[in-house]
């Protein structure tokens, strides 16, 4: 003897209603932006970064005086010296005829000067 069975059910798993309540919740979610995230963990609602105006993603890229740049980017200092301004500065130690520069790293979370960040290493001829 056979049973048969009804067939499954197509119904939708969430009505409209909660459907336009998980739409509007997620909507109102891509409008938090903060600074920096408070603690480590998976967010709903994750704080960006940002730089200047725009959103950036800290794993791939940094910010450097409102430009977004991406963390291998390398620039000169001085003429033979090279930095990554994403972790360091380019800091001039002396002016005149002969240039002296001294590359410093940068302190994370905080806006890194050449007059209290500590020196990396010199940039010599």
């Amino acid at each position: 003897m056979r049973s048969t069975l009804p067939a499954p059910s197509l119904t939708p798993f969430l009505s409209p209603p909660a459907c336009v309540y998980l739409l509007a919740f997620f909507l109102q979610c891509s409008k938090e932006v903060t600074d920096t995230p408070s603690s480590s963990g998976l967010w709903l609602c994750q704080p960006a970064f940002r730089c200047g105006d725009q959103i950036y993603n800290p794993l791939e890229q940094c910010c450097d005086d409102d430009t977004i740049l991406p963390l291998d980017r390398t620039r000169l200092c001085g003429s033979y010296c090279t930095f990554h301004p994403c972790f360091e500065l380019c800091c001039p130690e002396s002016f005149g005829p002969q240039k002296k520069f001294v590359v410093k790293l940068k302190v994370l979370g905080v806006k890194s000067r050449c007059s209290s960040s500590p020196i990396s290493r010199n940039c010599r001829r």
